[in-house]
């Protein structure tokens, strides 16, 4: 699961409801997408994002997703800067989780976080969101700490 760690309980309810009813692919196809632009010397790069802004939606994450495409991501939101960390159990891709400061500047990026693996994974700092992308694509478009994230939650 992509996501904040949560406990044994809401874990095994959560897998419970996902695996009859194809939940992931349903949740995704159902979810509200919104513009993410990240600004880096490179240029700038558009992600269509779904947003996990409640706990549920959070728990759920990316998890039992098979694939994700190049151009998509979810973004998670906070209502006030708070450290985080995130594992990979029930998640079945590799994702660069990209840990962002209330001021929208990327504070640190874990890359090809590992499916499956529950080792968790801090941002090392606070952060107001976190944005989970494809396996790969943060080295591919050159995102870096210290870079820019564009989109409503962060101050202009």
């Amino acid at each position: 699961m992509s996501g904040p760690r949560l406990s044994r309980r809401a874990t095994l309810s959560l897998v419970g409801g996902a695996f009859g009813l194809g939940f992931a692919e349903a949740w995704a196809a159902e979810a509200r997408l919104e513009t993410v632009e990240v600004v880096t010397v490179r240029g700038r790069t558009r992600f269509q994002v779904e947003i996990a802004a409640t706990q549920a939606e959070q728990a759920r994450g990316l998890m039992f997703r098979k694939s994700l495409a190049a151009d998509r991501g979810m973004l998670f939101t906070y209502k006030r800067p708070q450290p985080a960390a995130f594992w990979m159990k029930n998640t079945l891709i590799p994702l660069d989780i990209i840990f962002i400061q209330p001021d929208g500047r990327i504070l640190s990026i874990v890359r090809n976080a590992r499916p499956h693996d529950q080792t968790p994974l801090p941002s090392g700092g606070m952060v107001l969101g976190v944005l989970e992308i494809a396996g790969g694509r943060a080295a591919q478009l050159g995102i870096l700490p210290g870079d820019r994230v564009l989109h409503r939650i962060f101050p202009k």
